[in-house]
């Protein structure tokens, strides 16, 4: 015995369908940002576990290479605020990417309705 299915089923699916669209901004503004604020957090935090800037700001006054006259305390001294300072434009860059994500993904529903409207009218 055949039986149609298909408005049981296409009904199943549009109901899912709509319910989807109707979530939707509900889960980018809420679950979605949650998701992507800590995912932007653990990308930072990991950025700065490779460049390791803490740890030369934590051993910025220690002599390398065990150099403890006062040329090698110097030159130690110089070349770490050297490297702090090419670390932290690096990991500026970073944040900046971080926040600039950050603001598409809030921006970006607004726009898009914005210009579906515009296309529209």
């Amino acid at each position: 015995m055949a039986t149609n299915n298909l408005p049981i089923f296409g009904t199943k699916v549009l109901i899912e369908i709509v319910r989807d669209i109707l979530y939707f901004p509900l889960w980018w503004y809420s679950r979605g940002l949650i998701y992507l604020v800590t995912s932007l957090f653990s990308f930072l935090k990991n950025r700065e576990k490779g460049l390791a800037l803490f740890v030369w700001i934590k051993n910025i006054f220690k002599p390398m290479y065990a150099q403890t006259d006062w040329q090698g305390v110097l030159i130690s001294i110089f070349m770490r605020i050297v490297e702090i300072i090419a670390r932290s434009i690096i990991m500026l860059f970073w944040i900046i990417i971080a926040l600039a994500s950050f603001l598409i993904w809030i921006l970006l529903p607004p726009l898009v309705i914005y210009e579906i409207i515009f296309q529209l009218i």
